[in-house]
């Protein structure tokens, strides 16, 4: 029968009483997805957001000749935020006895949250009607061989939708693809040099994000996206990310009953309702190897 909970007989927890409360653990990455998307409010109920998809057109007029009627071409979007949430629950003598271990395993929380955002986000499948991802988004070839002529090509494919790029969101493979474009004497093309220059911080006057959440592996794999995220895209989060804890509550794991108060448990609850939307998934692009 698979643990009910994490105690102080969980492998890998080990309390010497010489070991160090520091506890290391690896940093929970933070949504990509917010970092590079504007960010607007959003009800519990969702929206409802008016669009603009095309504007009136002007046009010359000679002297007494009567002036041109357009008009814009209007339609909107609903908004529907979506719960995730995960539960954790922990033994108390765990609780009173690793307290480092404890706090960090739920300070990691919110990452959990936001890696499930941004997968759902970049490759979907979304949750619910209202929801848009980039499961759709056109893709063009990084091909190593012409690193800058890729790019160029990233950039044309959103462009040509009416879009363009703000920033390129990549997996470590995808900067690592990056990292490697040499010019003809071998010098790298986007790093001032191979001494100093361990990131790719800007392409094209563009900024560079990095997290494994851009990637994906598969046939081709999937390196990164590249769009114009500060007004194409946004996301919403209803009212932050909520953590609580309780001793009381009843759980359900799997179809298991646990009952925290009776097994001298207790219970971490990390939840966000997040909405995310854009003006289409064409004006984006997948980079794939």
């Amino acid at each position: 029968m698979a643990p009910v909970d994490l105690n102080r007989k969980t492998a890998g927890v080990v309390l010497p009483p010489s070991v160090s409360n520091e506890i290391w653990s690896k940093a929970a990455e933070q949504s990509i997805i917010m970092q590079v998307s504007g960010q607007m409010s959003v009800p519990g109920n969702g929206m409802t957001i008016p669009l603009i998809s095309g504007n009136a057109q002007a046009n010359w007029v000679a002297e007494s000749e009567e002036k041109p009627v357009s008009r814009p071409t209007l339609g909107s979007k609903t908004v529907t935020p979506y719960k995730l949430a995960v539960i954790v629950p922990f033994s108390n003598e765990l609780r009173r006895d690793a307290t480092a271990l404890y706090n960090t395993v739920v300070g990691s929380l919110p990452g959990a949250l936001a890696e499930k955002f941004d997968d759902a986000v970049l490759f979907g499948p979304a949750p619910g009607s209202g929801f848009d991802t980039l499961a759709a988004a056109p893709t063009t070839e990084l091909d190593p061989a012409d690193s800058y002529g890729s790019l160029i090509s990233a950039l044309s494919a959103t462009t040509g939708a009416d879009g363009g790029v703000s920033a390129w969101v990549m997996s470590p493979a995808g900067e690592i693809a990056l990292l490697g474009a040499v010019d003809g004497n071998g010098r790298p093309l986007f790093t001032a040099n191979a001494n100093s220059g361990g990131s790719v911080g800007t392409v094209l006057g563009r900024p560079v994000y990095v997290s494994k959440h851009a990637g994906e592996a598969g046939t081709p794999n999937t390196l990164g996206f590249a769009g114009d995220w500060a007004n194409d895209s946004k996301y919403g989060v209803v009212s932050g990310i909520q953590i609580k804890i309780s001793e009381e509550a009843t759980i359900n794991d799997g179809g298991t009953q646990i009952n925290l108060w009776q097994r001298n448990l207790s219970a971490a609850l990390c939840e966000m309702e997040v909405a995310f939307v854009h003006k289409g998934a064409t004006k984006f692009t997948r980079m794939t190897d």
